[in-house]
């Protein structure tokens, strides 16, 4: 028997609403450091622009495996299985993986030479890429732990701590960037450290208030392993997929010039801010909907999927417009340098027919992930970014001479193709599904 509409809204909303604070802390710090680094000075910006473009194509790799975490273990509930017990299996597994992407990320570094960088952001480029490397288990530990309560629908703590780190986030740049007191100016260097310590510290508050709320035992289960590896690796690999088309960009024009990566930097820190609303939602809809999967509750299921959509859609409408109507002011938060906002305020206008299909395609995302059909997610990403965004956006970037904007062009066109292809196998999917419970 389905209930009203108001209940899915209401259930969808107490998971994704602290998620949303989460996640919007989340991109903030992310945007702080954007915000201090223009401040400092563009070459700054420009710097780890160029560096977290590259180290974020390795470490979102790892995130994505850790992101099967909820989408499991919801199923698990689902069934009736105790899910409880898999908490040291998944630290186990992050910590493993760590290892593994941290000595990935240092193993960049030689390259930094060879890839034709302006010669005064290497020194500074290399520099970031070496302390984000060490800061990678702080990481992978917070958003194993953060995945696990999820799983359970323990979301306010977790994305509340996220949100209150913005604050610790901005407090620590402005101190090391800029100095103070004893604390010289450390530049590129004091925006690496900071992110650092937040890391480590979102990543020890959150296992220590999951360790007081919960017992755990010592449970091994090497088929958890697998079982996270055969959902979280095609996740994994959209989510690099789409994260190297990306950063991609920013490699690409920052040879150009050092002005262009800023640019793209920044563009991209205006379009996540709002995505984190539907990303939330689409966390959401993959804890729900993986419940009732696992309970068998087609009804609840198919409801959970349409309004989790529509709930992304009608956001990302509203922020689009909103977004298109202010660029220059919003640019002007980041930066006063005066072509950095030339280049920026025309491609806003892209960027807002950009977000309406991204706010669309992370809806199907989380429902591709509570099925557990994550492989959908993967072949949209790969044809979306890298048959036509990558292709497109540098014959008419590259090629015509265009500049940045092209590439935004060709990411609007990928966008809408991995939304109709997302629908196309999820219609065909629900379409088989028993019609009750």
């Amino acid at each position: 028997m389905s209930q009203p509409i108001k209940y899915y809204i209401k259930e969808l909303v107490n998971i994704a609403l602290p998620i949303i604070i989460g996640n919007l802390g989340f991109i903030l710090i992310g945007a702080g450091d954007v915000f201090i680094a223009g401040r400092h000075s563009t070459d700054t910006l420009a710097a780890i622009s160029i560096a977290t473009a590259i180290t974020n194509c390795i470490q979102t790799f790892g995130i994505g495996l850790i992101a099967s975490v909820s989408p499991l273990l919801s199923n698990y509930r689902g069934e009736k299985k105790v899910a409880k017990r898999y908490f040291f299996p998944t630290l186990r597994f992050a910590f493993v993986l760590s290892v593994f992407v941290m000595l990935a990320v240092l193993g960049v570094i030689p390259i930094i030479d060879k890839l034709h960088f302006e010669p005064r952001l290497v020194p500074m480029i290399k520099q970031y890429i070496f302390i984000t490397a060490f800061a990678t288990f702080g990481g992978y530990l917070h958003a194993a732990v953060k995945e696990f309560l999820q799983a359970f629908e323990i979301v306010k703590f977790p994305n509340y701590l996220t949100f209150a780190c913005v604050f610790l986030n901005i407090f620590l740049n402005i101190i090391l960037v800029f100095g103070f007191g004893p604390i010289p100016s450390l530049g590129v260097v004091g925006l690496a450290i900071a992110s650092f310590i937040v890391r480590y510290f979102m990543g020890i508050v959150l296992l220590i208030y999951c360790l007081s709320i919960m017992r755990f035992s010592n449970y091994k289960e090497f088929n958890y392993y697998i079982k996270m590896i055969k959902i979280g690796l095609p996740i994994s690999a959209a989510i690099l997929v789409e994260f190297v088309a990306f950063n991609l960009v920013s490699v690409i024009m920052g040879r150009v010039s050092g002005i262009y990566a800023a640019a793209h930097t920044l563009l991209c820190t205006l379009t996540t801010i709002s995505f984190m609303i539907p990303f939330a939602i689409s966390n959401a809809i993959a804890v729900k909907v993986g419940f009732a999967n696992g309970a068998e509750n087609y009804i609840d299921l198919r409801r959970y999927a349409k309004i989790g959509v529509l709930m992304s859609m009608c956001f990302m409408a509203c922020s689009a417009i909103i977004i298109a109507c202010i660029p220059k002011f919003l640019v002007g938060l980041f930066t006063n340098d005066s072509n950095l906002i030339f280049i920026c305020v025309p491609i806003v206008y892209v960027l807002s027919a950009f977000q309406i299909f991204d706010g669309l395609q992370i809806a199907f995302a989380g429902i591709c992930k509570g099925i557990k059909k994550t492989n959908i997610v993967l072949l949209a990403n790969f044809i979306a970014y890298w048959m036509i965004s990558i292709p497109l956006g540098y014959f008419i970037g590259i090629k015509l001479h265009i500049g940045l904007i092209g590439f935004w062009i060709g990411l609007v066109v990928s966008a809408m193709t991995l939304c109709a292809i997302m629908f196309t196998l999820l219609k065909r999917y629900f379409k088989a599904l028993p019609k009750t419970i």
